[in-house]
């Protein structure tokens, strides 16, 4: 027994075995797209201070909880869409200057592939207490946001169930085109159906939401003025 402690001290030492937390993470499958989170906050909280707006005032314009503010300008929670869009009316500013860097190139041309997108956690169906349904909606920018801009376009990317969050309306208009998948449009309390080849166009005032009804993911071309998203 001595002999064989002995032995098993001088052997060579084993490289130490790599633990959860010390694997490099791994990317979400689907679409990629840094969260919606990455540089809001700061966005959030430079806007609302060069507005004198403090947290509270900012909360009860936008319909929000203080807490839940404090937690995305933080960086540690992701509004919806339909959120995000109430925050931005009551900064007077849209989705796109949230969520947006100044664009470093003035290339007119998007590779395919290269192209800068964002994510969104989808809305969770009213009758839904799962998981199932949740999701997530990705922005693929075909045209990068910048200051002036009059259009915006962009690919929605929906995984399957995914959903905007309550219906939204705003100045405005927009127009899309449904290149795979299925999307149930709806505008006031009126839904249309559309599978790929489809094609949609409204004025934003009338109040709208969207949701992938199928099990696989629905990849839409969406294209509005001025920009909102």
């Amino acid at each position: 027994m001595p002999s064989k402690r002995l032995s098993s001290t001088t052997d060579a030492p084993r490289a130490p075995r790599k633990t959860a937390s010390s694997r490099a993470p791994r990317q979400a499958d689907g679409a990629a797209g840094t969260s919606a989170a990455d540089g809001l906050g700061t966005r959030l909280r430079h806007a609302r201070m060069v507005r004198h707006m403090t947290l509270k005032v900012l909360a009860q314009t936008a319909g929000c909880s203080e807490s839940l503010l404090s937690k995305v300008e933080g960086g540690h929670a992701t509004p919806s869409l339909a959120m995000l869009h109430k925050l931005a009316i009551a900064l007077d500013t849209n989705i796109a200057a949230l969520l947006s860097s100044p664009a470093m190139t003035a290339s007119p041309v998007q590779r395919a592939g290269e192209r800068p997108s964002v994510r969104f956690p989808a809305a969770r169906a009213p009758t839904d207490r799962s998981r199932r349904g949740r999701g997530s909606i990705v922005l693929e920018r075909l045209v990068v946001p910048s200051p002036g801009q009059l259009l915006q376009g962009d690919i929605h990317v929906l995984e399957p169930l995914a959903r905007s969050d309550e219906q939204i309306h705003h100045v405005g208009e927009e127009l899309g085109y449904v290149l795979e998948g299925e999307l149930e449009l709806t505008l006031a309390d009126q839904t249309y159906s559309l599978k790929a080849g489809d094609s949609f166009y409204f004025a934003s005032t009338e109040p709208h939401s969207y949701r992938n009804p199928g099990d696989t993911v629905a990849r839409i071309l969406w294209v509005n003025t001025p920009p909102t998203f």
